[in-house]
């Protein structure tokens, strides 16, 4: 079944899901999430690509929110089978066996923020302008991001991110962790493919293995996470010959 608002390419074992919704900014109403779901499920079984990276590169936005025109016209069902939709994307984003980045090229709002959240490496574009905005709108978020932005950049800037609804530039964003690395507009994509290339270009148990392990640490103590890295650690070094150095 073809998509309407995504592309797939794979391209140097990287897979690349590019949202294009027709408009200037990408927005996550039920189709887009429900094809969003469908692509992932496709490149984490596709052989073929180790590491997965989302954007809507080339155009102004990686992800506007959520379809707010969708939104007023929800029954309290709805709102809750949407909110349900969400969370299971980016669970499934974040329990996928591969490495995800989100390349931020641009509008990164309210569920967009959620969005990239919930991907392993946050790249950004000078032009990335992020941040909630559901306190000015009277509302609030459903897909996790209350508990998930807390965990990577504190409570206290969690609070301002959503209860000023202020919207920060790239740099802001760097200084805060909320994204990982910041490239000139112009050498932006060339620096998404060459990052997720190298990430790639590596045996994906090992990749795998890290994204779990790494994952367990937020929910699990040291010791337990100790005693689990050190059997995954067994299994895979026992089962799996050393790659050559490079």
């Amino acid at each position: 079944m073809p998509f309407k608002k995504l592309r797939i390419e794979i391209m140097n074992r990287v897979g690349y899901i590019l949202l294009v919704s027709g408009s200037r900014f990408n927005k996550l109403s039920i189709t887009t999430i429900r094809e969003l779901k469908r692509a992932f499920a496709q490149l984490e079984d596709d052989a073929t690509a180790h590491a997965i990276v989302l954007s809507g590169y080339p155009g102004e936005s990686f992800a506007a929110g959520a379809d707010i025109g969708q939104m007023v016209h929800f029954s309290p069902h709805e709102a809750l089978h949407f909110a349900e939709l969400g969370q299971s994307l980016f669970d499934q984003i974040e329990s996928c066996a591969k490495p995800v980045i989100a390349a931020l090229n641009g509008i990164t709002m309210g569920g967009g923020c959620d969005l990239s959240m919930s991907c392993d490496i946050r790249l950004a574009s000078e032009s990335l302008r992020i941040g909630h905005s559901g306190a000015k709108l009277g509302i609030i978020t459903g897909f996790c991001g209350t508990h998930k932005l807390p965990q990577i950049v504190g409570k206290n800037l969690a609070r301002e991110i959503f209860m000023t609804s202020e919207i920060y530039t790239a740099a802001e964003a760097l200084r805060m962790e909320l994204v990982d690395r910041v490239y000139h507009d112009n050498e932006f994509w060339q620096g998404v493919t060459a990052f997720a290339e190298r990430i790639a270009s590596h045996p994906l148990t090992a990749l795998s293995a890290a994204k779990r392990l790494i994952n367990a640490a937020e929910d699990i103590d040291l010791r337990s996470g100790c005693l689990l890295e050190r059997e995954t650690a067994t299994h895979i070094n026992v089962m799996q010959p050393l790659a050559p150095m490079i």
